[in-house]
């Protein structure tokens, strides 16, 4: 065998012997979506260094923290192809360059390569104890001239960091291609034929004139301008965003980069559908369909009633703040069934979030829960008119000011608004009919929806996943909306911490508000009993604090009896709408002695049967729970070359989801639980078992065995997948292809900065 010096010889050989120079496209960006994409994209990206994209790579990186929960002044925004275009307009705003060599010394990547190069890591052994791989760890970002400074205090600081790095071959592609220049030429995306008729027929429908038109684009807008959209008949990994531009249709686009999508663009500009450049990650691809059979339906929501418009609304801070009276003009019913219609949607962009980090909102939900949605039927703010124009000016939101020294005044202001609302809610519904099923929305499979929440990081599915949870949301219209509004369209990333600090702590008056209008369903005497469990200890005082009572006298119509009406209701919801439940699951709520999915083979039986020995068992009789992250991929290989992936997910349990602060107060470990599920439910995974199916029995006795971090480590041993694993990334990225040989829309790079130590 060859030794890696002499590959690398052969290597740079082969490379210099080539006529044509080393290609960006072909040659260099492979090597990065393979090897730091992973790590390096979104606003997350260390030194926000983002290499998914050549304009990524030009950029630089930057001293400047994205998340800083504690900045007095917000910050100027730095979002890639919106804020700058251009190397020297990024080198205005505090960039450097990683590629420019500078004072006789090499380009900032290739000694941050070559630092990496030089540890090796041991191969599949647990990293060092000192070293910190934290996605919270402090970032040096050294500029080229710090960089020497950097290398003697941080030797395992190199790139890739603490993972099994290039190989010979990689590495000696980046090298010549540094030596060659280090030119970026990056292939813009090409919409096809299909692709641009369609984008000409929205783009002329979203611009058409007339003040109705207007409004509706700029509601369009404002709910779109965060999806990854693609047509119908469209290119395989070709997405599209929707933008406001300078330019009309038929010219190239020049995009007006306002801080929030609904600031004020100016007089003059036009809707577009931009195609998104660079490296798709799973993250941020949040997907939206378009095409004729959508634009029909949109038409018919929107302009089948006679509405009129007397002006349209201009923008500013109270337009933000209460998007119910800004939008007035459009029926309200027209608004909430589009967002029905792709509730999965909607509910992901706040959930998993734009912003890659967002325990800002997270620590706010539990670990996992089941989300429904009120028919818009039986919406009193849809159906009757005089409710909703007293509600409507109780329904604006904070977070518009961030004046530090007013935080508290603000808050003051919107909780009280919020709770006379919800006063004026309460007694509006004890008039109004009893909740029956039919109250329900079941219109199509984006009625039932699964969250499950890993810290900093959330994710959504249609269906009913996992164990019975303790709480369940219900949202309806004025609950989605503001849920939306609050931590998508008005959140700022770059904002300071008053603004942050009104977000959150809103957002926990949302929740409240989804926990209680589900309470409904329940018998008025049990809802109580479910409260002081969802609110124990301080939630109490939270309770007494910030808001409102609850109805504890009007009837459901649904006849629950029993000692828990809620795990009935639960039941029969299961039952009732099984032909709409996108993800039945028997791992996890195994009934009788066939705990696995239909169509199976004999082997993938036998592994959820005995997967399902894990679930919804407490961490007080499983201790193996205690030593798990909070998403774990567990690849089990078969015998004839297949593989099925399977999350396993730890749900922590809490007191209560109350506060903002002092979480590790409220978290109750001994109730912790496992939702197993053959999907890759998360972007981040924590680790990644793999073990061929015929050792699934071995796997789960020894997980059921363990006692404490030494025998757990035994298992890591024997199926874990280190960073350090030789073949890291073959079977890391192989939770993409999974992804993408499952659900190819959904398909994206995943991200590494969580994948843990163990």
């Amino acid at each position: 065998m060859l030794k890696p010096a002499v590959l690398l010889f052969l290597s740079l050989a082969a490379g210099l012997a080539r006529a044509e120079p080393i290609s960006y496209s072909d040659d260099v960006e492979p090597i990065l979506t393979h090897k730091c994409v992973a790590c390096h994209t979104c606003y997350d990206a260390p030194c926000q260094l983002n290499l998914g994209s050549g304009e990524g790579i030009l950029r630089g990186a930057s001293k400047q923290l994205v998340y800083d929960g504690t900045r007095t002044k917000a910050q100027a925004t730095t979002r890639l192809y919106l804020d700058a275009q251009g190397e020297e307009a990024w080198r205005k705003r505090d960039f450097h360059s990683v590629l420019d060599a500078q004072n006789g010394q090499a380009a900032l990547i290739k000694r941050m390569l070559e630092l990496g190069r030089s540890q090796p890591l041991e191969p599949n052994a647990k990293l060092p104890d000192n070293l910190d791989i934290a996605i919270t760890r402090s970032n040096t970002c050294p500029t080229p001239g710090e960089f020497a400074d950097y290398a003697q205090k941080n030797p395992h600081g190199g790139m890739p960091f603490a993972v099994t790095g290039l190989e010979d071959a990689e590495y000696a592609t980046l090298e010549q291609w540094l030596e060659q220049g280090a030119q970026v030429s990056e292939r813009a995306v090409q919409p096809s034929v299909e692709e641009l008729r369609q984008v000409e027929t929205w783009e002329a429908f979203l611009n058409a004139p007339g003040a109705r038109q207007n409004l509706v684009s700029r509601w369009l807008y404002e709910h779109l301008f965060l999806a990854h959209l693609h047509f119908d008949g469209g290119e395989p990994g070709h997405f599209f965003q929707m933008v406001r531009s300078r330019t009309p249709s038929g010219q190239a686009i020049d995009p007006i980069a306002t801080r929030r999508p609904n600031d004020d663009p100016g007089t003059e500009f036009y809707y577009r559908l931009w195609p998104i450049q660079g490296v798709i990650v799973h993250k941020t691809h949040i997907t939206y369909p378009l095409g004729e059979e959508k634009l029909a339906r949109v038409k018919a929501l929107f302009f089948a009633d006679d509405w009129t418009l007397d002006a349209v609304p201009g923008y500013g801070a109270q337009r933000r703040a209460n998007p119910f009276e800004t939008f007035a003009a459009i029926p309200a019913r027209a608004r909430y069934q589009f967002m029905l219609d792709n509730a999965e949607y909607f509910v992901r962009t706040f959930i998993r979030g734009p912003v890659c980090r967002g325990q800002i909102a997270t620590d706010v939900i539990r670990d996992n829960f089941w989300a429904l949605f009120q028919d818009p039927e039986h919406d009193l703010y849809v159906t009757d008119p005089e409710y909703r124009r007293e509600a409507t000016p109780l329904l604006a939101m904070p977070g518009q000011f961030d004046d530090i020294g007013d935080l508290l005044g603000l808050w003051r202001n919107y909780r009280d608004k919020r709770n006379e609302y919800e006063d004026l809610r309460q007694d509006a519904y004890a008039d109004a009919p009893p909740a029956d099923w039919a109250h329900i929305w079941s219109g199509n499979d984006n009625a039932l929806l699964s969250i499950f929440r890993q810290h900093d990081s959330a994710s959504v599915r249609k269906g009913l996943l996992g164990e019975i949870p303790q709480t369940l949301w219900w949202m309806d219209y004025p609950l989605l909306e503001r849920t939306y509004y609050q931590l998508v369209v008005n959140f700022d990333v770059f904002g300071n911490v008053s603004h942050q600090a009104q977000t959150r702590l809103y957002f926990d008056l949302i929740r409240n508000g989804a926990e209680v209008n589900f309470l409904r369903l329940l018998p008025a005497e049990s809802r109580e009993g479910y409260l002081d469990d969802w609110y124990q200890n301080s939630g109490k005082l939270k309770m007494l604090l910030d808001y409102t009572s609850v109805d504890h006298r009007s009837p459901s119509a649904l006849n629950l009896a029993g000692r828990d009406p809620k795990q009935q209701f639960a039941e029969q919801l299961l039952a009732r709408y099984a032909t709409l439940n996108a993800r039945p699951d028997p791992i996890n709520r195994c009934k009788g002695a066939r705990c696995y999915r239909e169509g199976l083979s004999k082997d993938l039986q036998h592994v959820e049967q005995t997967l399902a020995r894990l679930t919804s068992r407490p961490a007080g009789g499983l201790k193996v729970i205690d030593q798990l992250p909070e998403a774990t991929m567990l690849r089990v290989e078969l015998d004839d070359g297949s593989r099925e992936i399977y999350s396993v997910l730890r749900n922590r349990a809490h007191s209560n989801v109350a506060f903002m602060l002092g979480e590790e107060l409220r978290y109750q470990p001994r109730l912790d639980t496992l939702t197993i599920y053959p999907e890759v439910l998360s972007s981040y995974p924590n680790f990644l078992f793999r073990l061929p199916a015929s050792e699934i029995d071995e796997f789960v006795r020894q997980m059921e065995g363990v006692t404490d971090q030494a025998s757990f480590e035994r298992i890591v041993e024997r199926w874990g997948v280190r960073r350090s694993h030789p073949e890291f990334w073959r079977y890391f990225h192989d939770l993409s292809e999974h992804i993408r040989a499952t659900q190819p829309l959904e398909a994206g790079v995943l991200d590494m900065n969580r994948y843990e130590n163990l």
